[in-house]
């Protein structure tokens, strides 16, 4: 009893010092990771983490459920796609064509109706919020200096910096991408409950617009823009000029890093259906035109679907570019190999969600996946031709 008692005695004052010791060394949002994360056997963020945190509601308006084609999920998927769900753990494929769904499989009890963690995906929704505030004449336009919203923000060039930018990863914010460190910034960024509070304590330690580096901190920083720009909620922003009027099926949810009154972590975390996201590939493939009006200006999603460096030609303004066998490919991504792909020439959109992510080298920007869910998708289509 006396050994029991004396572990007892041990484990809560190790407990308590071990919480001391993260307070003082500024590290305390490790205690939220442990309990939201890695209690759970994840080393990372996961596809329903979003439980585990605060979130706004992206309302939705008058549903407009996609149309079902004739030759629905007629094509098995190709023996490749088979073995890389499975492989790689997807819970959602979707292949639509000529705006109408044409293939659909959920795996893991996922269903058309089931949430998920969009990651960085929400990036290129934000891109679009950048849009939409310049063309409601709320953000001047690209060139709009940071420093308007935010005066007091902090480094060398921190007066050169743009929303443009921001939003095409060339920001020169001192910011690292290391997303399975605990100590690294975007992991505090991810459970850290005063996010504004950790992008203003970052610099503008390089001069910006001159190449790009993807930094989820500059996302950030752009939505924080936009929010002080409209004067709304990211959430409420995005529900009224795209979810609305672009009529998603479901609610979504946006992660706050607070309850009730924080901001959304904009870099991330939307979670939704495959269905849903896919709007914003149709929206784009259309030149920003839903339902015969233009709701994004069509100059600023062609401007968002070219490469701003000619040295980075994978990168556009907040949407991922490529060529695959001949064909242009623009698509949204996310951690865990999050995709919305559209090739416009073949009038077809993918959405892929899942567990894991393929394989990507120091040599091509682009995961090995990628190529795996574009031409086992075109396979499937022309074998029903």
């Amino acid at each position: 009893m006396k050994r029991l008692l004396a572990f007892f005695k041990w484990f809560l004052i190790s407990s308590v010092g071990f919480i001391l010791i993260l307070y003082i060394f500024d590290v305390d949002y490790l205690l939220r990771a442990v309990k939201t994360i890695y209690l759970k056997g994840h080393t990372t963020a996961f596809l329903e983490d979003y439980k585990e945190f605060p979130n706004r509601t992206i309302q939705k308006g008058t549903a407009q459920p996609w149309a079902v084609s004739k030759a629905y999920n007629s094509v098995p998927a190709t023996d490749k796609l088979t073995t890389t769900h499975k492989n790689l753990q997807t819970v959602a494929f979707l292949i639509i064509k000529n705006d109408s769904i044409w293939h659909e499989s959920y795996f893991d009890g996922y269903t058309n109706t089931s949430k998920s963690n969009s990651f960085s995906i929400a990036k290129s929704i934000v891109s679009a919020a950048l849009g939409k505030a310049i063309m409601q004449g709320k953000i001047k336009s690209l060139d709009q200096k940071v420093t308007d919203f935010f005066p007091k923000l902090k480094g060398k060039f921190a007066k050169e910096v743009t929303v443009g930018d921001l939003s095409s990863m060339a920001s020169g914010l001192s910011w690292d991408e290391k997303y399975y460190s605990p100590f690294s910034i975007v992991t505090r960024a991810y459970f850290d409950d005063q996010l504004k509070e950790v992008i203003l304590g970052l610099s503008i330690k390089d001069k910006p617009g001159q190449e790009f580096r993807y930094l989820s901190g500059a996302t950030q920083l752009l939505a924080m823009c936009i929010e002080k720009a409209t004067g709304e909620y990211l959430s409420n922003y995005v529900s009224e000029h795209f979810w609305k009027p672009m009529g998603a099926e479901n609610e979504a949810l946006w992660q706050l890093d607070e309850a009730n009154t924080g901001i959304e972590k904009a870099y991330c975390c939307i979670a939704s259906t495959a269905r849903d996201f896919a709007r914003f590939g149709k929206l784009y493939k259309q030149n920003g035109v839903w339902n015969g009006k233009q709701i994004l200006p069509r100059s600023f999603v062609e401007k968002s679907l070219q490469p701003r460096f000619s040295d980075s030609p994978e990168y556009g303004y907040g949407w991922w570019l490529h060529q695959i066998n001949g064909k242009r490919v623009f698509y949204m991504r996310g951690h865990l190999g999050q995709f919305v792909i559209v090739l416009p020439e073949d009038d077809v959109i993918i959405v892929r969600l899942g567990h894991l992510k393929g394989k990507q080298t120091t040599t091509d920007p682009h995961s090995n996946d990628l190529y795996v869910y574009v031409e086992e998708a075109l396979k499937m289509i022309n074998k029903k031709k």
